[in-house]
């Protein structure tokens, strides 16, 4: 019976082909958008992973994403550090300012200040030069992908690129190159540029308050919940282990930048798409071949066969369409977004919710299908 119910989909080629195509196209758009989403969420709290060395970040309560410059006072710091289960705390600063290029090209940049003893908080792949460079006179680090883009010359575009020794002016203060690094690609686009917390201190407009976090390391067998509940309660300040920052900074974005509900749309018309393509089809099919499974069911062939038969058909053209939907998806996203200009991440939950929505679609339709097979009456092949 099973080879039979393949013969009859299969026979119509035109039918069979549009039912593929129509289940390709809502299983790639399914995938493609939930990786491009994904991709996008990872990228919020790209930095925060990328900043590894710290068991707990430690910053004001008000504090939202990890671009949101809300500062706490020094003192901070020494209550930090008189904690038990602590073992060692050190500040970060982090603001925005303008940087001035060689060629006079302004571009806003973000400025991150780590401890000057341990430097710890540092970018995570140094590319050219060593982190211990950040100790040298007025040195800073700059970001590979920022070089040739958001840091290249745009008045000037004959100017030489920033190379280690080029020198620039942030907040009207001239720095030096020393280290070039690679850095995870972010959501928020502003060039990181990395330097010690005192220099960026003396670069930054001074305020009261200068201190953005400070990064926590945990004594070996302590808690990190119990230390982040005595740190709160002795401090004010809010704290997070990494992944629960990144996360908050994932939703924060997610929330109010509306690429959830754009993504979600865009996924939802996907799932639309294919029910209704692969319903209509599977309709049409039926209705065609009623004399066909009428012809069966006089033949013997109980209701339960003919609609195991049906499934049948909706699941193979389902598995087809969603094999070539993904793998295509998949291609895409890798040729497209290799550079980093994409983001795109298909993790392994993508297939599985673009798998689960093509087989719902098949299901689905598959079961308004029976109804017509069910109701069918054997005498329908004479007349």
């Amino acid at each position: 019976m099973i080879g039979i119910a393949l013969r009859m989909l299969i026979g119509d080629k035109l039918k069979f082909f549009a039912l593929i195509v129509g289940l390709t196209f809502a299983s790639m758009m399914i995938a493609q958008q939930a990786s491009i989403f994904t991709g996008y969420a990872l990228r919020a709290g790209a930095w925060v992973r990328d900043t590894a060395q710290a068991d707990l970040w430690v910053m004001d309560p008000q504090v939202e994403v990890t671009i949101d410059l809300k500062r706490m006072t020094d003192t901070q710091l020494q209550r930090v550090r008189g904690i038990d289960g602590v073992a060692w705390a050190v500040p970060m600063f982090v603001g925005g300012l303008n940087a001035r290029l060689p060629d006079g090209t302004i571009q806003t940049i973000r400025l991150v200040g780590l401890d000057d003893g341990t430097l710890t908080g540092g970018p995570p792949q140094i590319v050219r030069g060593e982190l211990a460079d950040l100790r040298q006179d007025r040195a800073v680090f700059i970001d590979q992908r920022d070089i040739d883009r958001l840091l290249a010359p745009r008045r000037d575009p004959s100017a030489p690129k920033l190379d280690i020794g080029s020198r620039l002016d942030l907040n009207d203060n001239e720095v030096r190159v020393s280290g070039i690094y690679s850095k995870t690609p972010e959501f928020f686009w502003e060039p990181t540029i990395y330097t010690t917390y005192s220099l960026a201190q003396r670069i930054a407009p001074p305020e009261r308050k200068m201190l953005q976090y400070v990064l926590v390391k945990l004594a070996p067998d302590a808690d990190a919940q119990a230390v982040a509940a005595s740190i709160r309660e002795s401090t004010g300040m809010a704290v997070y282990t990494g992944p629960e920052f990144a996360r908050i900074s994932t939703w924060y974005v997610l929330i109010q930048t509306g690429i959830l509900i754009n993504f979600g749309i865009t996924i939802a018309l996907g799932f639309v798409i294919g029910a209704l393509v692969s319903g209509l089809l599977l309709w049409t099919f039926v209705n065609e071949n009623a004399r066909a499974f009428a012809a069966l069911k006089a033949m013997g062939t109980t209701n339960g066969r003919v609609a195991m038969m049906v499934v049948i058909q909706a699941l193979l053209a389902g598995i087809i369409g969603f094999g070539l939907g993904v793998g295509i998806a998949a291609a895409t996203g890798l040729s497209v977004g290799t550079g980093g200009d994409l983001a795109f991440q298909m993790v392994w939950q993508v297939p599985v919710v673009a798998g689960t929505a093509i087989l719902i679609c098949c299901v689905s339709a598959a079961l308004i299908s029976l109804i017509r097979v069910l109701n069918l009456e054997p005498a329908t092949v004479f007349k």
